[in-house]
């Protein structure tokens, strides 16, 4: 036989766009339409409703970007459509390609009632099942003119991104308003035609099964008389029968379909857009779900289920209804999709907390799956997270988008920092968005590392990003491979089912311990500094004003303040989302985050003066409140006392020029070029900077990645370097060395002291660039083959050598507080106040090895955000040589929790101790049942083992551990003396103490 597929895929091809899919709408009438377009932001629906709106016609340009517009549909069914299926064709001006990142709509009854969202991927409206002719219509949409950020030119600088500067001029064309008989034997040729045509690309050229579609598909297409396809539909379809009930074969790789929507809280639209995105969304899916039996749809992030609570109460009168019958699942258990990265350890261990308890109290579903498809890597911190807020599975495909290597499995355990194990699942259909096209399936079951012990696989599968979740036609294609000969097998399961099967299947699977590093988006830990650094003090502000307002309700009989804290941690959570926290949102996300962070910080200081003041009393003289967990200047942690005044460090000129500044412990050398060429530790006679180089080294970096401007640092940023070394001014102010340079456009101010044992290093950048990468180097006397940077509840160890592609994938990598390198005997700290990004590198010469570490202050993409962190900024770094890992876990906490000074003189003692520096408290709160128990949580924080003793400052009844959640995880007990504990490398354990 002559091999003719090329000539029958493309007679396929054209037929199906131009004859038959057309064909589904057969005859169709236009509807009146009037338009009122509400005059700044979004209106509540029954404004929209009520507002009197002006007649336009399909043509006619709309929308102003960001704004909101009410159209109004009016029609009668023909009498001449009676038993017919009636839909309206609601078509606002779609790209067809892009659902979720442009114009969108929600259609309501006049009475309120929402019916469904419309996108390009779903713009009919069932207006008759079957029509009786001469049914009235009336429909109102409330149409988002949202612009297309990420367009065909991508990556291109707009304006775009906020309202404050997108302009006026509308930006989409009515296309179309019909009423139209909706043909469904046609719309099932259409399926048939796709599910085979697709699914006969994907099988070898060698297979029968290939040929045999091909032979049906030809045939099927001879059916159909292109002239009436609507009458010759169900013949074409006739002869797919056979070929569509042939069964998978026995070894088929199994697919849980899982409906979703990935709504990003925010990105390429404000956080109020996404409010509206959340409900149309919703609307879309219990509208499938009450049409499709078969269909199970999952929604994560309980944010955007309070959203539409409290937004959208019509709406969520659905989405309760849906998932008492099962079928809408709660998914996640966390506050947002959050960045793993960069959030603290409480807030990580809050993203639970908030989230997992918002499902329980609302549906009294506890979710075990952890469910974050999109976020940029994922911490060696979190399984003890997961784990300890009673969840034990995730679920996420970010992975698999790294550049460098691919990583070796699909269904695996990954261990973290502390030996926790959590059963993993990356799906290998590669995608969160998912359609079930052929192609898709194919790549599923060939990509699947785990073939021969495993068979089972997910498929997150709808429209997401943007929003708009699965469709009707996604369903149908579900519904025909279900079990079809050459196609893996999909059936829609939640996601428990999934993951119980997985974990039958899979009794021994493979081990990842440590990170899971995304080889992509390493920007992300730099871009929008503001928003970082708004994000880490939040953090800090949260610490003290739980800690300080649970020792006022307990010392003073103050009242706490359970309702302000739980909204502002949810505030903060919120933030964390992988789009906010990253910097990878659009200009009007952080400007809106900066002043959001402005009130949280206020409302936040007003909560901890107030304890702070309860505590002091009125007596004459200044306390020195410790919110850090060590002590400090004979403060103790989680006290206040009274301090003896520190002294300045005396400073004096230095040979050759520039100063020096010296305590007991540190003689620091500053040259006259304002750079620290000795930082040596006098308790060891230890020289730390490398010899011959710099410390304090401003390096000015080009940065223009191949794409994803504001998300990527591509490696050959290294490549061109400009020292900054030239200084407008060096002079002494005070014990205090003040160093002043100028580059392009902006300004730097550095302030140098030594306090403590540690060289302080407060900058000030007045920046002004434009792609531009800026580092602060300090090249270190050290021979260290790995170094430490803190994560949640610990740290991680990455190589300072690039031996592997794996390790020289990590050329920029996250930290906390703190970045830790060390000899046997002797290490150096880099700690800082809100900077995240950094790199560690080292070299080696005929002096010896040296390391040096970097820390990122600055970038500035210019898209999504085409003025991202210009301005001013300050950062504050302390360089600790000498340094333990213990001191620099101690040192990262104290420059992010300064000292507080308060009038008054009754000195506070603490509510609780701990005899072991190596145990450090992250909280201090009261439970959030209001019962007044005290909750402390704790972890060992230098990877070894600890014994200590926790006293209380207070009477105690008995004690238990719990989960993150504040529930009992063991047996109460009788509180003595002390409260012992025993702890592993990195355990983290929490306490909930009864008041006696």
């Amino acid at each position: 036989m002559h091999d003719d597929r090329n000539l029958v895929e493309a007679r396929l091809k054209r037929v199906l766009n131009e004859r038959i899919r057309p064909a589904i709408y057969p005859v169709s009438v236009p509807l009146e339409v009037a338009v009122w377009h509400a005059p700044d932001e979004p209106v509540p629906v029954a404004e929209g409703l009520a507002a009197t709106p002006e007649p336009i016609t399909a043509g006619t340009e709309w929308g102003r970007p960001w704004g909101t517009s009410w159209f109004t549909v009016t029609g009668t069914v023909p009498r001449e459509w009676s038993g017919r299926i009636v839909e309206a064709i609601l078509d606002l001006g779609f790209e067809e390609d892009r659902p979720g990142f442009q114009c969108e709509g929600l259609v309501y009854r006049p009475d309120g009632t929402p019916v469904k969202g419309l996108n390009p991927r779903n713009q009919w409206v069932r207006v008759a099942t079957p029509a009786g002719g001469g049914e009235e219509v009336r429909l109102h949409i409330e149409a988002a003119s949202n612009p297309i950020i990420l367009g065909h030119n991508e990556f291109r600088p707009t304006r775009m991104g906020d309202k404050e500067t997108a302009g006026t001029a509308p930006l989409y064309r009515l296309t179309r308003m019909d009423l139209a008989v909706f043909d469904k034997t046609v719309w099932d040729l259409v399926m048939d035609l796709e599910v085979l045509g697709e699914l006969m690309l994907e099988l070898p050229v060698d297979s029968g099964r290939r040929w045999e579609l091909l032979r049906a598909l030809e045939r099927a297409l001879d059916a159909v008389d292109l002239q009436d396809v609507n009458a010759t539909a169900a013949a074409a379809r006739a002869e797919l029968a056979g070929v569509l009930a042939a069964p998978a074969v026995p070894s088929a790789h199994r697919i849980s379909a899982v409906g979703h929507a990935h709504i990003d809280s925010a990105w390429l639209w404000p956080l109020r857009e996404t409010v509206r995105k959340v409900a149309r969304t919703t609307s879309n899916m219990t509208a499938l779900l009450e049409d499709e039996p078969d269909f199970v749809f999952a929604m994560s992030q309980a944010q955007q289920w309070a959203w539409v609570k409290e937004h959208r109460p019509e709406v969520w009168a659905k989405v309760v209804k849906a998932v008492a019958a099962g079928r809408f699942v709660p998914a996640g258990g966390m506050w947002v999709e959050s960045d793993t990265n960069m959030p603290g350890s409480e807030a990580m261990a809050r993203q639970f907390v908030h989230g997992k308890r918002f499902f329980i109290d609302e549906f009294g579903v506890d979710n075990e799956e952890v469910w974050l498809p999109d976020t940029f890597g994922f911490a060696a911190g979190l399984p003890q997270i997961i784990r300890a807020a009673g969840s034990k599975r995730l679920l996420t495909q970010k992975i698999s988008w790294s550049q460098t290597n691919v990583f070796p499995h699909h269904t695996f355990l990954w261990e973290g920092i502390d030996g926790t194990r959590i059963f993993t699942h990356f799906p290998p259909i590669d995608t969160y968005n998912a359609s079930m096209r052929g192609g898709e399936l194919a790549h599923a079951a060939r990509n699947f590392k785990d073939k021969g012990v495993a068979r089972h696989s997910l498929a997150p599968t709808g429209w997401g990003d943007g929003g708009g979740g699965t469709t009707r036609e996604m369903v149908a294609k579900a519904a025909r491979v279900r079990d079809l000969e050459g196609s893996p097998a999909v059936t829609w399961e939640t996601p428990a089912d999934f993951f119980a099967k997985a974990e039958a299947e899979y009794a021994h699977p493979p081990v990842w311990v440590g990170e899971l590093y995304l080889e992509l988006h390493r920007a992300t830990l730099t871009s929008q500094a503001k928003t970082k650094q708004g994000n880490r003090r939040s953090e800090s502000l949260l610490r003290e004003a739980e800690l300080w307002a649970a020792t006022a309700a307990v010392r003073a009989g103050a009242s706490y303040p359970y309702r302000a804290l739980d909204r502002i941690w949810k505030t903060v959570l919120l933030h964390q989302f992988h789009d906010i926290l990253p910097g990878s949102s659009i200009a009007w996300v952080h400007r809106e985050a900066r002043r959001t962070y402005e009130g949280v910080a206020a409302e936040l200081n007003e909560i901890i003066d107030a304890a702070q003041r309860a505590l002091a009393g009125d007596g004459g003289g200044e306390l020195i409140f410790n919110g850090a967990p060590h002590e400090r200047h004979g403060v103790p942690a989680g006290g206040a006392a009274r301090a003896a005044e520190a002294g300045g460090t005396p400073a004096r000129e230095r040979d050759g020029g520039g100063y020096v500044l010296q305590d007991e412990r540190l003689r620091v050398e500053i040259d006259g070029r304002g750079l620290v060429v000795s930082a040596r530790d006098l308790l060891r006679d230890r020289e730390s900077v490398a010899p011959g180089r710099a410390a304090n080294l401003l390096q000015l970096h080009p940065d223009f990645p191949n794409k994803w401007d504001a998300w990527d640092v591509d490696e050959f940023y290294r490549n061109t370097v400009t020292d900054l070394t030239e200084a407008d001014e060096v002079r002494l102010e005070e014990s205090a060395v003040v160093v002043t340079r100028s580059f392009g456009s902006s300004t730097v101010t550095q302030r140098l002291s030594v306090a403590g044992g540690r060289l302080e290093i407060d900058t000030e950048v007045d920046w002004h660039e434009t792609e531009k990468f800026l580092k602060l180097a300090f090249p270190l006397d050290v021979r260290a083959d790995r170094y430490a940077s803190e994560s949640q509840y610990g740290h991680s160890f990455r190589a300072t050598h690039v031996n592997t592609s794996w390790e020289a994938a990590k050329f920029e990598a996250c930290n906390h507080k703190f970045v830790h390198v060390e000899e046997p005997g002797w290490g150096v700290a880099l700690v800082n106040d809100s900077t995240y990004g950094h790199d560690v590198t080292r070299e080696v010469d005929e002096e010896g090895t040296t390391t040096t570490l970097r820390a990122s202050l600055l970038r500035a993409p210019r898209f999504p955000d085409p003025e991202t962190d210009q301005g001013t900024h300050r950062f504050r770094h302390a360089l600790v040589p000498g340094a333990e890992i213990g001191d620099a876990v101690r040192e990262g906490y104290a420059i992010n929790l300064p000292e507080r000074r308060v009038p008054g003189g009754a000195p506070v003692e603490p509510l609780v101790t701990v005899d072991d520096d190596a145990v450090v408290v992250t909280a201090v709160k009261l439970a959030d049942d209001e019962s007044g128990d005290v909750v402390v949580r704790f972890y060992e924080s230098r990877g070894g083992r600890a014994r200590a003793t926790l006293r209380t400052g207070f009477p105690v009844a008995e004690v238990v551990t719990t989960d993150l959640l504040e529930r009992p995880t063991g047996e109460p007990q009788r509180a003595g003396d002390g409260i012992p504990v025993t702890l592993r490398p990195f355990e983290l354990v929490t306490l909930r103490l009864k008041r006696a």
